[in-house]
Formats: structure tokens, sequence, C-alpha cells
């Protein structure tokens, strides 16, 4: 919309003379707008007196086009993965899970969490693509080649990487929750307020778009899966605390369905 543009513009106009006052300069070449959504009015934009050029796709440590489709982005990080692990493979001898899961934390997981939050992967295949790596990871592992990926992940104490995600977004959305980036956090999610939640205040109302892109957004995905949490993580006194009954709420199988009385209805974890 016009306001939005106005605003955006404004920014860039203190951005410019933030700059100027320090004594800098923005390379406008390097700077790009990326157009959201084929509805997008496509306004266009200046840093100082220069106009700044359009992008259909932009990669500022993520790969991201106007439709905000992280595919690319999935990709390109499993090729990295890919590289790294077949290195760890050819080059290394032992494959005790004391040797091999530490490698694989920092050399291949890092590359798969990095900035994930931001891209976390919505299409299954997606988020296939990304999983296959712990799963190779765990088939190297000397002495769990007769158990399932399932099995072998509970018996080294992890976490798939979708559940991992999940439990990295539910941790962010507690510690704005809670104040910790309180002048960042206001107005991030709204409390529910509804008959149907009877006497809990802990459950976020969930936003309705007809947008898809809007359904990507941290602030978006997160409060669903909030919501299904029991009673006592969403009140947890402290992150550390948040962090230990998160814990035990995703360790449970999927087939274990926990009654959480203040919401009314059971609560099933995947």
């Amino acid at each position: 919309m016009l306001e939005g543009r106005d605003a955006i513009q404004s920014d860039l106009g203190r951005l410019e003379r933030w700059a100027h006052m320090n004594l800098m300069k923005f390379n406008t070449a390097k700077c790009k707008v990326l157009h959201v959504d084929q509805g997008n009015l496509k306004h266009k934009y200046r840093l100082g007196r220069e106009w700044i050029e359009r992008s259909p796709e932009e990669d500022l440590g993520v790969l991201a086009d106007k439709k905000l489709n992280m595919t690319q982005q999935c990709a390109f990080t499993a090729q990295k993965a890919k590289c790294i692990l077949s290195c760890i493979k050819s080059r290394v001898a032992s494959r005790s899970r004391e040797v091999i899961l530490p490698l694989c934390y920092a050399l291949v997981r890092s590359h798969l969490e990095s900035c994930v939050q931001l891209w976390s992967p919505k299409q299954k295949k997606d988020r296939e693509l990304l999983e296959q790596f712990q799963r190779r990871t765990t088939k190297t592992i000397r002495g769990l080649e007769h158990l399932s990926y399932e099995e072998k992940l509970r018996e080294l104490g992890l976490f798939s990487l979708e559940k991992r995600r999940l439990w990295a977004d539910l941790t962010v959305a507690f510690q704005y929750l809670k104040g910790a980036c309180k002048k960042a956090g206001e107005g991030l999610f709204t409390r529910a307020c509804s008959d149907r939640t009877r006497d809990n205040c802990f459950k976020l109302k969930e936003g309705r778009f007809a947008l898809d892109i809007r359904k990507k957004f941290f602030t978006t995905r997160v409060v669903r899966h909030r919501n299904r949490l029991p009673r006592e993580a969403v009140a947890a006194p402290s992150v550390e605390v948040f962090k230990a009954r998160l814990d035990e709420a995703l360790s449970k199988p999927p087939d274990v369905v926990e009654v959480a009385p203040a919401y009314g209805r059971g609560v099933r974890l995947r």
C-alpha cells in the first residue's frame, strides 16, 4: 500500500542519514528490492540519490524468491551438507558414536540449522531432503545397524531435525512472551480471549490469512504448536524449566495422548 511504501522509504532515508553522520556510505549496487507476492504494486525505492534495482530473488545468507519459497535454500544447504558428510565418511576410519556424532554436530548439522528459523522448510519434500543427512549419520554408527531410524534416535538421545526446529521455535516464542525481548516482541502474539480456553490464560490466538506467505511466518506457524503443549510447559517459571518440560513432551511417542485439563482436550505431539 502507499502508506507502507512511504514508511519503507522513510526508513531508507534514516539509514542514509545515519551513514552520513558516521562518515560511511552504502554500496547501492549491492542493495536490491525483492517484491513479495504477485499482487505487489512494485514501488520504487531509493537510497540517497540513487534508485535501488529490483531482483526476483535475493541471497543474504538465505535464498528466497518473491513467494518466500525456500526450496532453493534447502537444495543449496543440502548440497553443502552432502559434501561435508562425504568427506567425514572417507577421511574418518572410526564409526563409534563418540567420534561420529561430535563431527556431524559441528560440521554437518550446523549448516542444516543455520538461520533455520527464517527459512524453516514447509514442503514435505524439503523436510525429507534435510532429514536424510541425519539418517545417513545414524547409519554410519557402529552397533545400531539393526535399529530403525526412530529407534536409533532414541538410543542416541536425539530428536529428528523437524522436532529440533519445532523445539527452537517454541523456545524463542516462550522467551518473547516472558519479556526477554520486550521491545522486539511487542505485538508479535495475541492472547486468546474466548470461553473455550476456560481458565487457561496461556493460549494464543491463531490468525487467519488468505495468503499462504503469511502462514510461513514464525509468528504464525508457532502458535498452533504452542497451543497444543501441556499447561505445565507453557506455565514454566523460567526458560530452563520450559526447555526441560518441552524435551519431555517432545520425547513422547506419537501415539501417546496427554490430557491437558486446562485446554479441555487431548494433546498430541508429533
